[in-house]
């Protein structure tokens, strides 16, 4: 599992999504070509909320491939309140307002990523407890938010399937129809060296299962913290070392009891699935010279 955001990884993502997203608009902006703006201009990135920073390395590049320059006065992680302003865009005119959806659009997202992130980060203060990120991300989005909620203050958890094993309730049906015990797939996932085995547990049986077979992390889904906090203390008394993980339906008000509850990780979808998007506003400010 990774445990770094690769920022060569995260470079060639940012070329990629910038693209996309700029040719979403089509190869002309038609509104700006007949009423002639023409001569460089500078703009204001400015938030209307209390916000935490994130997206700025891909709200930069969609900027330079449209042909302007984004000069970042926040940094991602910052808090930010009302009227503060992120950045400023210089460029052609037709760049800037080339360039203003699609950039509003990504910092939009990620900031408002970042900004639920550092309160679920905040109500878990205190403890050991880490906030995670799941895969029920945007199509095409996944790297972006997990940087999103790294930016938050929150953690990786798995960006693909292809490195870390997660057998959860469909799994466990078909291992169990195929005949197959657990200790071979952990055996089988060591044999290709995967990098963390992982697996979703429902009840007693299967913390016992689990243990015995010597995974890496217990995934405890759509529990009370109260009976989540029988099978993990059920789990470290099997496996003192193992992780434990809530998952499902966990809250803001919530997560506190999780935590405290024993839980090494909370992953929380909601992050990414249901973002509130801040509001952001980019303003001309007034034509340069040149």
């Amino acid at each position: 599992m990774a445990t770094d955001l690769d920022p060569h990884a995260l470079l060639r993502n940012a070329r990629w999504l910038a693209a996309q997203v700029l040719a979403e608009d089509g190869s002309s902006d038609i509104t700006t070509d007949v009423m002639g703006a023409s001569g460089p201009c500078e703009g204001t990135v400015r938030t209307r909320d209390t916000i935490v920073v994130a997206g700025l390395a891909y709200a930069a590049e969609v900027a330079a491939q449209a042909g302007a320059s984004a000069e970042w006065i926040a940094g991602d992680g910052g808090r930010v309140g009302p009227g503060a302003e992120l950045g400023i865009l210089k460029g052609h005119a037709s760049s800037v307002l080339r360039v203003e959806r699609p950039l509003l659009n990504l910092l939009q997202r990620g900031c408002g990523i970042a900004t639920a992130t550092r309160c679920f980060v905040e109500a878990v203060s205190g403890t050991t407890c880490r906030i995670l990120h799941t895969r029920k991300t945007a199509p095409g989005l996944r790297l972006f938010d997990a940087t999103a909620v790294v930016a938050g203050g929150g953690h990786l958890h798995r960006l693909g399937l292809d490195r870390v094993v997660m057998l959860k309730d469909n799994h466990w049906v078909l291992l169990q129809e195929a005949g197959r015990n657990l200790e071979s797939v952990v055996q089988e996932a060591r044999r290709r060296s995967a990098a963390a085995i992982q697996v979703e547990v429902e009840s007693a049986e299967h913390v016992e299962l689990a243990c015995r077979a010597g995974v890496d992390r217990l995934l405890i889904d759509n529990r009370t913290p109260e009976e989540f906090g029988v099978l993990a203390t059920l789990a470290r008394q099997r496996a003192p070392a193992i992780e434990v993980e809530a998952t499902g339906g966990i809250t803001l008000q919530t997560v506190g009891a999780y935590a405290r509850a024993g839980a090494d990780f909370v992953s929380i979808g909601a992050l990414t699935h249901s973002v509130q998007a801040v509001d952001l506003t980019l303003e001309i400010d007034k034509a340069l010279s040149g």
